[in-house]
C-alpha cells in the first residue's frame, strides 16, 4: 500500500492569500481575513510582509480622475456585492484615464470577488492583470502572485502554478513555512519525491508547532523515496503525539506496511480494532491485507473479514469472498472456501473465480460441479480457455 499524491490522508487546503479582504479606501490595501474586525485592518495593512523582497514598491496612489470610480468599487466590494464588483472592475480596467494602481487594484478585488463566485478562471486572469500593471505595494503584489499559484495548484494546473510560486520565493525571499509547505505539496504531486523532501523538512523545522498534516506529507514523501527509516520515524513521532487519533495510527501502520513490516502494521491495527475503533471498509480491508501478507495468518483473516460483514462495514464483493475463500482454502477449510469461491465467482468481471472454483470441486472429486463450473467459466471468458475445457472433457 502506497502513498499517492491524490490520497485523502493528507489534506492540505488551499488558504487563498488574499482571503477576504477588506479595503478602506482608495489608497490602503489590506489582506486579513476576518471580516469581522475591520477596525484592525488597516492598521495590519500597513505591515511590510516582505522586508527582504527583491521589487521596489511603487508609490503611485489612486489617480485624481479616477478616485470616484476606485472608490465605489471598493464600497461595493466590501458589502460583498461581487457581481457588482466585478462589472464596476471591469469598467476602470477600461477606463483611460485610470493609472496602474487603479487597475491593478480593481484586477484585485475582481479577482477576490470572482473567486468568491467560483470562478477560478476569472479570478486568475484577474490576478495576471493585477501582477501585469504592477501598481500595487509588496504586500498587494506577492499576495496576489501567492493567491495565483495557489488557484493554479488547486487547479492541477501543476508546473505553472509551481513557475508562479517559484517566482514568488524568488523574488519575496519568503521562508516562511507556509510558502514552503506549499512548493513541497506541490512537488509531490507532480511526482517528485526527492524535490519535495527538502522544502517539507524546511518548513518543519522552522516551525515551533508544525502542522501534522505537514509531518504526514513528508512522511509520505520519505516512503515514496523509499527512505523508510525516516517515513516511520516521522509516522511513530505522529502517533505517539497524538494516541487517539485513529488516522495517524493508520498511516503509521501503512508505512510500516511499506516498510514490510508487517507485524508491526498488524499490530498497531489489531490495537484499533480491540478498542473499536476500526469503523470503515477501507480500514478493515487494510487489516485483512496485511494478514494477508504474512505467512501463516489465513485465519485471522477469516476472523476480520467475517467480522466486517457481519458488522456490515466490508461489502459482500467479490474482493471480499475471494479474500476468504483463499484463505479458507490455504487453512485447509475446503468446504469453506468452495462456498466463497462461489459466492465470489458470480460477481467477477471475468471468468477467472469460476475457474479456480472449477479445479478445486475436481479435485474435491465434484466432477459435475466442476464442469458446471467450467462452462461458466468460459461464458464469462478466461485467459486460458483450454484449461476450462480439459476440465469440461475429463471423464
Amino acid at each position: 500500500m502506497k502513498f499517492r499524491s491524490k490520497q485523502a490522508f493528507l489534506s492540505l487546503a488551499v488558504a487563498l492569500a488574499l482571503g477576504g479582504m477588506v479595503v478602506a479606501d482608495a489608497s490602503a490595501q489590506s489582506r486579513d481575513s476576518n471580516r469581522s474586525s475591520k477596525g484592525k485592518k488597516a492598521d495590519k495593512a500597513q505591515e511590510a510582509l516582505y522586508p527582504e523582497a527583491t521589487r521596489e514598491a511603487p508609490t503611485v496612489k489612486a489617480s485624481a480622475k479616477a478616485g470616484k470610480k476606485l472608490q465605489k468599487l471598493i464600497d461595493v466590494y466590501n458589502k460583498d456585492d461581487f457581481a457588482q464588483t466585478v462589472t464596476l472592475a471591469q469598467e476602470l480596467l477600461a477606463e483611460p484615464a485610470a493609472n496602474e494602481y487603479d487597475k491593478s487594484l480593481a484586477a484585485q478585488l475582481a479577482a477576490q470577488a470572482a473567486y468568491n463566485q467560483d470562478d477560478n478562471a476569472a479570478a486568475k486572469d484577474y490576478l495576471r492583470q493585477a501582477l501585469e500593471f504592477g501598481g500595487l505595494d509588496n504586500n498587494g503584489h506577492y499576495q496576489s502572485m501567492l493567491m495565483l499559484a495557489q488557484l493554479q495548484l488547486s487547479d492541477d494546473e501543476l508546473e505553472p502554478g509551481l513557475a508562479t510560486l517559484d517566482r514568488y520565493l524568488s523574488e519575496t525571499r519568503s521562508t516562511r513555512p507556509e510558502d514552503l509547505v506549499i512548493k513541497g505539496q506541490a512537488l509531490y504531486q507532480l511526482e517528485r519525491f526527492k524535490d519535495a523532501i527538502g522544502p517539507l523538512k524546511q518548513a518543519i523545522d522552522a516551525s515551533p508547532e508544525p502542522k501534522d498534516n505537514w509531518v504526514q506529507l513528508l512522511m509520505a514523501t520519505y516512503a515514496e523515496t523509499g527512505q523508510n527509516a525516516e517515513a516511520i520515524a516521522l509516522a511513530e513521532k505522529l502517533a505517539a503525539k497524538n494516541p487517539t487519533d485513529k488516522k495517524a495510527q493508520t498511516n503509521l501502520a501503512t508505512v510500516y506496511a511499506q516498510a514490510d513490516q508487517m507485524d508491526k502494521a498488524a499490530a498497531v491495527l489489531e490495537k484499533l480494532r480491540a478498542a473499536g475503533q476500526l469503523s470503515d471498509e477501507r480500514e478493515y480491508r487494510q487489516l485483512y491485507i496485511t494478514y494477508a501478507n504474512m505467512d501463516g495468518r489465513e485465519k485471522d483473516v477469516i476472523s476480520v473479514i467475517n467480522e466486517g460483514l457481519q458488522k456490515g462495514i466490508l461489502k459482500p464483493d467479490h474482493q471480499t469472498y475471494l479474500a476468504l475463500a483463499q484463505s479458507y482454502y490455504y487453512s485447509e477449510q475446503i468446504p469453506q472456501a468452495i462456498e466463497n469461491w462461489q459466492k465470489a465467482a458470480p460477481l467477477s468481471k471475468d471468468g477467472e473465480t469460476y475457474l479456480n472454483l472449477a479445479r478445486v470441486l475436481w479435485q474435491e472429486d465434484r466432477i459435475a460441479e466442476a464442469k458446471q463450473a467450467a462452462k461458466q467459466a468460459l461464458d464469462k471468458g478466461v485467459k486460458k480457455p483450454d484449461d476450462a475445457r480439459k476440465i469440461i472433457n475429463l471423464k
